[in-house]
């Protein structure tokens, strides 16, 4: 179709993070230099990537918004074609859902019949007519049985060890081993942000209390819920599998780069465990009932960079550590392992896919270096109908890669022990993609090529193999396997990876499977300046929008376990007033905007479901579901909307239920703990806290999964 609008590109919006979020949440990296410094343009002569993939059946299991489905088969080309109480909707919705002929019903697909929301800046989570919403826990409050009640004027890291953390991300909800009454809640806690979390905090000397506060403020929660019977509501509960993990729960490594002189350090001359776990972002469940959490921007917890020397200084400069002086929390004034010039490896033992065993609260959480180092986004689990198990992850930041590991130990279904050693053998690989278009075709306006599609063919080069006796083999030249698994951002220069606009949450639909996912932004796409420290780099087919503000999300019809695959863009994200946005194909007037595509998740139709981080276009952030298939392929709607200046965080969509973790709400840059801009969830003059959010539905009918 054609696109809609007479201006041809007017991408000039400002995204509504704040200075503060981007501070503390990933130490700037839009506005340090850029660390991908390399000239990778992937040519082709690596090998022939224009031949269409081969032809056949998927076997897969989708772990959507953390809840692991059973495998089935599917053609793999068919996508070608408030209060904290309960509170009922805010009444701010549009059975319309578009920008335009609001007169016109449409009937949407199973699963996506609600009515939209429509953008707004409430200080509220708006969610549609007929829906209900309560908050399962938020920031302080207990976890562990017999915690102290949450007093934000009157803190310890005692009691923060003990209580929900800060800023939950990831969320995953298994059914609980033993009482079919209750579900096994799971999240990760990204990061702290100090100036909205103390009234006394002091950035220049932080006191040793609240550096280990906000330290026990990582990390992860499992958390025992009760079904509410009658409803999809969840109430927070005691029991025996209740825990928290934080940045001091000792952790173990596995795979290439374990117990080798990269991760020694004075107090682990071994090499073979860790003090805690950081910046944990999206992550993933295994069929085998653990879930997988990805180490983000670690970098930011760090100082002393400049005292590094070989590949630890090129990869501390890759990754943005600080070189110098004093970090933005000042860890290292109290603990020695967060200054660099002390102990230079502690920062190689950070940065990894972390694996927990939410059913044995005496479990030791791993780092798999097999699945290599970098700013972990998601860890989305696949298996295909052998048994191979295959693990995405994008790497979040601007021009920065997409990488896959294929394990070699098949899983078995129903033996823990044995898929617990999974992640420790198989192949890590990283993509390349090309555009099938003429590059004439493709300008920087979106404007879609002759052939009606961006899209074209991919890559896998292998990085690294870890073998089942222990060994492990480099494919990359100049490059033991442990080095690849510890710089492995350095690795894939070297094979000609393809830098994308912020890679962050994969997800494969249980239906079709087809991969997706979501490209953040990246404002600096096809952007010249006269400095080269932003690492220009023009629009491309699989990036055709100059300073690419609003997103991207990409469907791939991945041969799992090989190494090719095609691939398209679904979204080009935006107000689909402007010309340079896409949906599918669908009509652009029936549709609600979408900005900053984050997290990932499907509904059991086959729906896609995606939460945003930093809307650019006016309106707070939510969660949105768009249609794959048919005619009604590209249609979207806005089912929520989360409070002024919170990101919509590990959407869980169920038959029963909606799970959203809002993350940082009232984190506007003028904010301060004593006026703050938002007082979520609890109301009145309270300082916001970073909560879950559950919704269902209440006029008949299940939560999502409506048949027609």
């Amino acid at each position: 179709m054609a696109l809609k609008g007479l201006n041809l590109f007017t991408n000039n919006f400002q995204t509504s993070r704040s200075a503060l979020t981007c501070t503390y949440k990933c130490g700037n990296a839009c506005f340090n230099e850029c660390g991908n410094q390399t000239d990778n343009v992937y040519f082709g002569d690596l090998m022939s990537r224009r031949n269409a993939l081969k032809a056949g059946s998927l076997a897969v299991v989708s772990v959507g918004g953390a809840a692991a489905l059973t495998a089935v088969s599917a053609p793999a080309a068919a996508a070608q074609t408030s209060s904290r109480g309960l509170q009922s909707s805010n009444g701010n919705s549009s059975s319309s859902f578009g920008t335009g002929n609001s007169d016109v019903k449409f009937a949407s697909l199973p699963g996506m019949q609600f009515e939209s929301v429509a953008p707004n800046s409430e200080d509220a989570v708006v969610i549609p007519a007929g829906y209900a919403q309560s908050v399962l826990i938020a920031w302080g409050d207990p976890v562990i049985e017999g915690a102290p009640a949450f007093d934000p004027n009157n803190q310890t890291a005692e009691a923060a060890a003990q209580q929900f953390g800060f800023n939950n991300d990831f969320a995953g909800l298994f059914e609980h081993p033993t009482d079919s009454n209750r579900m096994v809640y799971v999240c990760s806690h990204e990061y702290t942000t100090e100036p909205h979390m103390f009234p006394d905090w002091n950035e220049e000397s932080p006191s040793e209390e609240h550096v280990n506060i906000g330290i026990a403020n990582h990390g992860q929660s499992i958390l025992e819920v009760e079904k509410v019977p009658g409803s999809g509501e969840l109430k927070r509960a005691f029991g025996p599998l209740n825990r928290r993990i934080t940045g001091e729960t000792p952790h173990t490594f596995t795979g290439p780069a374990a117990g080798t002189d990269l991760l020694k350090t004075s107090e682990d001359p071994a090499g073979m465990s860790v003090r805690g776990t950081l910046n944990n972002c999206a992550g993933g469940a295994t069929p085998w009932g653990t879930y997988l959490s990805g180490e983000e921007n670690y970098n930011q917890y760090f100082t002393g960079g400049g005292a590094l020397t070989g590949r630890n200084l090129e990869y501390g400069q890759r990754l943005g550590v600080k070189q110098q002086g004093q970090s933005e929390r000042g860890w290292e004034l109290h603990h020695d392992r967060f200054d660099l010039a002390k102990e230079p490896n502690e920062f190689n033992r950070f940065g990894y896919i972390v694996e927990i065993d939410p059913f044995d609260p005496d479990s030791t959480p791993i780092k798999h270096t097999a699945l290599g180092r970098f700013k972990h986004e998601a860890g989305t689990v696949h298996i295909a109908e052998d048994g191979t198990v295959v693990i995405y992850s994008g790497d979040d930041e601007r021009f920065e890669y997409i990488y896959k590991f294929v394990s070699s130990r098949k899983m078995i279904e129903g033996d823990k022990a044995h898929n617990m050693g999974i992640l420790a053998e198989g192949t890590l690989y990283v993509a390349s993609l090309d555009g099938n278009s003429p590059e004439s075709e493709i300008d920087g306006s979106a404007t879609l090529p002759t052939d009606g599609a961006f899209d074209g063919t991919g890559a896998w080069h292998k990085l690294l193999t870890a073998n089942a006796d222990g060994t492990a083999v480099s494919h990359v030249e100049g490059f033991t396997a442990a080095e690849v698994a510890v710089y492995t951002r350095l690795a894939a220069d070297q094979v000609g990876a393809t830098k994308m606009d912020r890679p962050e949450d994969f997800e494969t639909n249980p239906v079709t499977g087809l991969t997706y996912l979501a490209l953040t932004n990246n404002k600096y796409r096809g952007v010249q300046s006269e400095s080269t420290r932003w690492n220009w780099e023009d629009t491309t087919e699989y990036a055709p929008v100059e300073a690419n503000k609003n997103g991207l999300v990409l469907e791939m019809d991945d041969d799992h376990a090989g190494e090719s695959f095609t691939w398209n863009l679904l979204l080009v994200c935006g107000d689909p007033e402007e010309a340079y946005t896409y949906f599918g194909g669908f009509d652009k007037s029936k549709v609600s905007p979408i900005s900053c595509p984050d997290n990932l998740a499907f509904d059991r139709h086959g729906n896609l479901w995606i939460s945003t981080d930093g809307n650019a276009l006016g309106s707070n952030d939510g969660l949105y579901a768009v249609g794959l298939e048919g005619e009604h392929r590209g249609e979207l709607k806005c089912f929520l909307t989360v409070p002024k200046y919170a990101e919509t965080c590990g959407p869980i969509v169920q038959d029963e239920r909606v799970l959203v973790n809002v993350q940082h709400p009232g984190e506007g840059g003028d904010a301060t703990f004593a006026n703050p801009t938002s007082h979520w969830p609890d109301g009145g003059s309270s300082v916001p806290r970073p909560a879950v959010s559950v919704v269902w539905k209440t006029q008949g009918g299940k939560m999502i999964g409506i048949d027609r």
